[in-house]
């Protein structure tokens, strides 16, 4: 059995340094915005895009005067790596089931945009469509294969081509398994280092763990489980947002992309990767927790984007209580729900526990000692009584023992599947089933 694993670190880069990877990532992101106006022609035009054909092109880039310092600031292989990936993004707006996947997701059709072809007629720009990337996003990143040929690492230092050197890292534990490739990128201010790994065990790892969980995710309560544990949510965006409010006020009065827009956008991207850091460290520590203590964990299969659509309407309909709704988005997408579940998902494949992903409905409607449903049984948030055998819980409670349930309904059944149960679901020996 083979587990991939990721182990990202903070790189700390010298000056030289930092200017031979800012050249780098600049020279990448400008070669996939240029590959990506030439697919879009080929997309207009109904030619095969491909990986081949794109790198292919590569080599007149780099011969155009114009473009002469993609051959001194640059590397090859990360070049055909940003087109590889630029290829495979085409390639999932042409995969049907990404597009079913998408139809399930029922958001609120935005204002179509376009992209002026060289002979003045324009295209439509699709959902899933690659989008250009912009400098000003302040998130580049560039990926080497073949880590043995260009790369090593010495202790807490990691030797990069095109003449980077050793470059110092925040080793924060032991890199296990053979690494395939390397990703560095920069994000505000900071740059980080991602090693892949590929590990072969022998056999399936088995859970230490004998016992089953089932959860209910939430905003007041992230986490409620079946044992009637509660973990509290942490909130990062509704800690910051007044700060957040603040700076993007003091954004609005300045001269546009002058000198000190460009600062005052630089401190904000720097609050946002801070939020995202504090959201990304809690929910890794509290998903570690979990896979550890329990060989099988049940949880909602929540579709979060469909959750958190707006509800402003159109012209023609306007929408009902749209502040209250902004405010439960802003709420939702807070805690993380999706990244969560991922965290868990991987982190029980690679501990040999299993993960399932139940059908919400009815989930807080249905007693969990009779099994009667109902919509009286929930009288308010937190209070759950029955109206057919009495039962008395908390709601949150209730409903995540009605989740560990459908769980164990799940891999009662024969070969790990269920009727009426969500699109992807866990089976009994780990893989996917998709109805």
């Amino acid at each position: 059995m083979k587990i991939n694993k990721a182990y990202k670190c903070r790189l700390e880069p010298n000056a030289e340094q930092e200017i031979i990877l800012n050249n780098l990532v600049g020279s990448a992101r400008f070669v996939w915005n240029h590959m990506l106006a030439i697919s879009f022609e080929m997309f207009a035009k109904n030619e095969f895009i491909n990986a081949t054909n794109l790198v292919n092109k590569i080599v007149g880039l780099k011969n155009n005067p114009d473009f002469e310092f993609l051959k001194t600031s640059s590397n090859a292989v990360t070049l055909q790596q940003k087109v590889r990936d630029l290829a495979s993004a085409w390639s999932r707006f042409f995969d049907p089931k990404v597009h079913a996947r998408l139809k399930e997701n029922k958001k609120r059709p935005k204002k179509p945009k376009f992209f002026k072809l060289a002979d003045g007629t324009e295209i439509q720009l699709r959902p899933l469509m690659p989008q250009f990337k912009r400098k000003a996003d302040g998130c580049d990143s560039i990926r080497l294969v073949q880590f043995d040929k260009y790369c090593r690492v010495e202790g807490n230092r990691v030797k990069l081509p095109n003449g980077i050197g050793l470059v110092k890292f925040k080793k924060s534990q032991d890199i296990i398994g053979i690494i395939k490739n390397v990703t560095i990128s920069k994000k505000s201010v900071h740059w980080y280092i991602s090693f892949g790994t590929e590990r072969e065990l022998a056999e399936k790892p088995v859970h230490p763990s004998k016992t089953a969980i089932g959860l209910d995710l939430g905003i007041t309560k992230l986490i409620t489980t079946s044992n009637g544990e509660t973990i509290k949510p942490k909130n990062s965006f509704k800690a910051n947002q007044i700060k957040l409010a603040k700076l993007q006020r003091q954004l609005s009065r300045k001269v546009l992309f002058s000198q000190n827009w460009k600062k005052q956008k630089h401190k904000i991207q720097k609050l946002h990767h801070h939020i995202a850091n504090i959201r990304h460290d809690y929910l890794h520590k509290i998903t570690t927790s979990i896979s550890k203590n329990h060989a099988m964990i049940a949880c909602e299969d929540l579709k979060v984007a469909n959750m958190s659509t707006s509800a402003s309407g159109s012209v023609e309909n306007k929408g009902r209580h749209v502040k209250a709704k902004s405010g439960l988005n802003r709420a939702i997408l807070d805690q993380g729900w999706s990244m969560m579940v991922d965290m868990l998902e991987y982190k029980q494949q690679w501990r040999g526990g299993l993960l399932i992903k139940v059908n919400p409905r009815y989930t807080s409607q249905t007693c969990s000692q009779c099994e009667h449903i109902s919509k009286d049984n929930r009288q308010t948030q937190s209070k759950f009584e029955c109206v057919k055998c009495g039962h008395k819980a908390n709601a949150d409670i209730n409903a995540a023992r009605n989740i560990l349930s459908a769980g164990h309904a799940v891999l009662s059944v024969e070969g790990g599947c269920s009727q009426g149960r969500p699109l992807k679901q866990k089976t009994c020996d780990g893989r996917e089933k998709v109805a």
